[in-house]
Order: structure tokens, then sequence, then C-alpha cells
């Protein structure tokens, strides 16, 4: 059923095939270093944001859920394969991947967890020197690419 509502933020998978909403502004917005997050994201972090879930809903698709662990479930989409969530099995919340929100830029992360874990590089990720794409690939190669992403 569709929402009355506005969406405040929107996002979904690589496909599109699954596609969802947040109906009220991120309660929290971090980045996790735990390893469970590094190996379910295949990245060295996770940057989450979440919402209630009485202000959340996938508005396309169903994503398929993998019990990462005793308390939590990780959801995915069965087409793609993109990561989208994290959630505490029975939990209030739903924590969605930032990488999947339609802007990334509207969910800046606050605050760090599981520090512990963090790679020892990450630290030095500022320090890098940074290219555009056409400056890497070069401006007419990059022009040539076209994206199968929704």
């Amino acid at each position: 059923m569709a929402e009355s509502r506005p969406a405040v933020l929107t996002g979904g998978c690589q496909c599109g095939a699954v596609r969802f909403a947040f109906y009220a502004a991120p309660l929290r917005v971090g980045i996790c270093h735990c390893r469970m997050c590094q190996r379910a994201t295949a990245s060295p972090f996770a940057g989450l944001a979440d919402v209630p879930i009485a202000d959340f809903a996938w508005t396309k698709g169903e994503p398929k859920a993998y019990a990462s662990s005793s308390v939590a479930e990780r959801h995915f989409c069965g087409d793609c394969g993109t990561s989208l969530s994290y959630h505490q099995i029975g939990g209030a919340n739903m924590e969605i991947l930032l990488g999947a929100f339609d802007d990334p830029n509207a969910v800046e992360p606050t605050y760090a967890i599981a520090i512990e874990s963090k790679v020892a590089w990450f630290d030095k990720l500022h320090t890098l020197p940074g290219k555009t794409f056409a400056d890497y690939a070069g401006a007419e190669a990059a022009a040539k690419i076209k994206s199968n992403q929704s």
C-alpha cells in the first residue's frame, strides 16, 4: 500500500528492483567499523542511517534477508546483490546503508562505532591524491561508459 505522507529520503539498489523510503529524518547517521559490517558490505566500514520502523517502508520489491548474527539480519537485493540494511531482529529501527540513498550527501555521519576494528589505513584516506574519473580513465573512455544502475 502506498504511503500518503511524503518521503523525506529515498533510495534503492543498483538495478532498481528494490526501493525504500524514510518518512522522517534519520535518528542517527554513523559509521560502523565492526568486522561483521566490514564483511557484510565488502568494505572497510558501513555507513548507516536509522529511522523508526514506523517511518520506513520498502516501496518497491522485497529484499532478501540474511541473519548475519543471532541478533541481526541484513537485507539485500536478490537480483543485483546490493547490500541495503542492518536490522536488529525485533528492533524498533531500520538502518540503511548510506550508499543506497538517492542522495548520499543528505545523510552525513556524525559518529563512529566499533573503532577497535577500524582498518589501520582508514585515518590516512584523506591524504590520498585524488582525480576525477575522467582524469583517471581518460575523458573519451569515461564518456563511453553506460551505467546499468537505476
